[in-house]
């Protein structure tokens, strides 16, 4: 049987590694050990990096709702409580895009929260 050697799926999968760990500093971009162990931790961060994501931008939104209910007299959990009993389904995220471009229509919902508060 002829013997097989792997040299082409070998330079083929370390050529893959060096090109993600392209642009690192120093041996991070050049050897292929370092690099791999560089591109690991990096996507690894990355996959955090996309969780963590979700919850700053929910955080952002939380804040600026918070915000602009303020200047119309109500904190950010009673207003949110407002909304659930006056049943205003609207998410975080258009809740703050109202706040911000359109100040007249969060105010009305404002009001909504202000009447429907037990």
């Amino acid at each position: 049987m002829a013997r097989v050697k792997g040299g082409m799926s070998t330079k083929k999968r370390r050529n893959r590694v060096l090109k993600l760990a392209k642009g690192y500093r120093g041996a991070k971009s050049k050897q292929f050990r370092t690099a791999k162990q560089a591109v690991m931790k990096s996507l690894n961060y990355a996959y955090v990096g996309r969780k963590l994501r979700k919850r700053e931008f929910r955080r952002l939104w939380i804040a600026r709702i918070n915000a602009a209910a303020r200047l119309n007299g109500l904190s950010y959990s009673r207003f949110m409580n407002g909304l659930k009993n006056a049943n205003v389904n609207i998410n975080r995220k258009m809740l703050s895009e109202l706040a911000i471009t359109n100040p007249a229509a969060f105010t009305q919902l404002v009001e909504t929260a202000k009447a429907n508060l037990k």
